[in-house]
């Protein structure tokens, strides 16, 4: 059985200037796991740099706080208990507009890799 423990988890700062933790990534797990699942936060005001993965999918599961998420020419607010589909190749990037931390899960399928991500300023 493998249990993480967001409370216990090292964050860094992401290439979009999110803070991250990865929860659950095949790379760093040994696990056969079609995904990776990271926990990111982004302060109040803050938002994130546009960015775009070029072959995976991704997931936002919004946790706490509320956002705008942009994916190309699109905006939308967004609220605890929502997904946000983010397609291969799409210019990508979210908002803090609450007055506390904006926490969500990522999700990306094939799992998250260095060489498929792309700062996009």
């Amino acid at each position: 059985m493998l249990i993480k423990d967001i409370t216990k988890s090292e964050y860094f700062k992401a290439m979009d200037e999110t803070f991250l933790t990865e929860l659950l990534h095949p790379r760093n797990e040994g696990i056969d796991m079609g995904c990776s699942i990271a926990h990111a936060v982004l302060g109040p005001g803050k938002k994130s740099l546009p960015h775009m993965l070029k072959k995976s999918v991704e997931v936002y599961i919004i946790l706490q706080g509320s956002g705008v998420m942009h994916i190309n020419e699109e905006e939308c607010v967004v609220e605890p208990g929502q997904a946000v589909y983010i397609p291969p190749e799409a210019v990508q990037w979210i908002e803090n507009v609450s007055g506390e931390d904006l926490k969500f899960l990522c999700v990306v399928s094939p799992p998250w890799s260095e060489d498929d991500e792309e700062l996009c300023l």
